[in-house]
Parts: C-alpha cells; sequence; structure tokens
C-alpha cells in the first residue's frame, strides 16, 4: 500500500496521507514520500492548486510512536537533528511552493498532522476535527515543526500559549471561532467543498495565482505597511505584464472560465 496517494485531476494534485490503521501517523516512509511531493512542487506549473488529506477517519495523528525505527533506536544528537530537519522541511516546502494548499482536515490533526494543517493555506474543518500541539504531551517541547510560527501568527500569542503550553485540542468550532478553520462541513461534503475552492482559486492566471502565495507570505512577515504595497505593486506590473492578463479580463466581462495557456516560467 501507497504511504502516500497523488491523484493528478488537470492543473490539481489531490494528495492522500494513507496510513488510515494507524490514523495516518508519520513514519519514515511518508515523510520521505510527503517531503519529496512538496519539495518537487517549486518547479512544477503542471499543477497549481494542491489538495492535501487523510485516508479514513484522521488527517494525520502525528509521528507514529509505535513505529519500531523511530521509538526504539538511540541516534547521536547530530543524526537526530538530521532526522528532525528531514521532518521540519516539509513545511518549509510547504510555503514555498507557488501552489496555495487545502487541508481538508477531518479527525485527529495532531502533533505533525497539526503543523501540516497551519502550513497549509485554507483548512476545512469537519465537527469531528481535533487538533493539538501535541508534542508537549510526550516529553518534548511544542514549538515543533513550525508551530510555534505559524499558531500565533493565526491566532495571537495569548491563545497561542494556551494550546501550546498545555497540549489541549481545538475542536472544530473553537478552530472556526479562531479563523484556523474557512468552513466546517460534514466529512461526504468536505471533497465538494475543497473542489469549489479549487474552482475559484482556477479563475486566477497562473502567475496571479503563485504571486498572491509568495506576496501573502511576505506581507506576514514584512516590516511594515510600505514593504508590504512595495510586494503587491511588484506583483500588479508583473501580473499585467503577463500575456494571460487580457484573457483573465476577458473571461470576467464574458462571465464565463478563463482559458489560461499553459506556460513556463
Amino acid at each position: 500500500m501507497d504511504e502516500l496517494i497523488i491523484r493528478q485531476e488537470g492543473e490539481v494534485a489531490w494528495v492522500t496521507m494513507n496510513r488510515p490503521d494507524r490514523l495516518n501517523a508519520l513514519n519514515p516512509t511518508l515523510v520521505e514520500a510527503l517531503r519529496e511531493f512538496f519539495v518537487g512542487l517549486y518547479w512544477r506549473r503542471d499543477v497549481r492548486v494542491v489538495v492535501l488529506q487523510g485516508a479514513g477517519n484522521a488527517f494525520c495523528a502525528g509521528l507514529d510512536l509505535k513505529d519500531r525505527n523511530q521509538a526504539n533506536s538511540r541516534h547521536s544528537i547530530g543524526a537526530g537533528l538530521t532526522g528532525q530537519r528531514r521532518i521540519s522541511e516539509i513545511v518549509i516546502a510547504m510555503r514555498r511552493c507557488p501552489q496555495p494548499i487545502i487541508a481538508c482536515v477531518n479527525g485527529a490533526a495532531a502533533g505533525g498532522g497539526f503543523a501540516l494543517a497551519l502550513a497549509s493555506d485554507v483548512r476545512i474543518a469537519t465537527p469531528k476535527t481535533k487538533m493539538n500541539a501535541a508534542f508537549i504531551r510526550i516529553g518534548l517541547s511544542a514549538c515543533d515543526i513550525g508551530v510555534s510560527y505559524f499558531l500565533p501568527r493565526m491566532v495571537g500569542s495569548s491563545v497561542a500559549a494556551e494550546y501550546m503550553l498545555t497540549g489541549r485540542f481545538i475542536d472544530a468550532e473553537r478552530a472556526y471561532q479562531l479563523g484556523l478553520v474557512s468552513r466546517i462541513v460534514e466529512p461526504t461534503a468536505m471533497e465538494a467543498e475543497a473542489r469549489g475552492f479549487v474552482e475559484d482559486m482556477l479563475h486566477a492566471t497562473p502567475l496571479g495565482l503563485r504571486l498572491t502565495k509568495e506576496a501573502l507570505n511576505h506581507a506576514v512577515d514584512a516590516q511594515g505597511l510600505e514593504a508590504a504595497i512595495a510586494m503587491e505593486d511588484r506583483n500588479q506590473i508583473l501580473c499585467s505584464a503577463d500575456g494571460d492578463f487580457p484573457e483573465g479580463v476577458r473571461a470576467f466581462l464574458e462571465k464565463r472560465k478563463p482559458v489560461y495557456e499553459n506556460r513556463e516560467g
């Protein structure tokens, strides 16, 4: 059984973590597959949007502590740091890749699964969604795999401290109140909800979509308004000079789906 199933439909990659019997917990094989996929996305223009989900009744329960290779082996500090970087590189690649990532978070998103959800651009939840920084409950720090970066920027430092210092679960309703998720739908409606987001995103030109994600990421850490506006000004000039811009305008005026050229670069 493939640990990670990647199905491409046109310009959309549907990515499924496929260890349902282990609640899609991260073992070395799944970590490697996720990292290779997201790192490789940076250079791909045939994929414009990614939908990330988990098979079965969970999104991802975090690190698989029952996996013998991880739980029972002893490493030097250097080897341990290398192994840690193999995992943390996934979320760096998720933010760096130009494709928006829609996370369909059904059931548990704990520890590393929480990090994967936070590193996505849009999160859809179900009533069964439960997210937490589980690391602190197993003898580690809650600051792991980008959680200490993403969470306070999304919910503020006080709320982030509440959940990171305790390891408490954030249920779907609380996540919606905090703005961590965009929608709460039944599990059977999750794919349709994701497809709605995909359809709207694909109305953007390929360049416009990529540059919007890039500028959003930079704006989060921008030193001020002028820095953010400088990036926005650059984006608008680049997009208006792109060959797909006239088609975007025509499609808008004609109230139809745009047909963009499949461009490289």
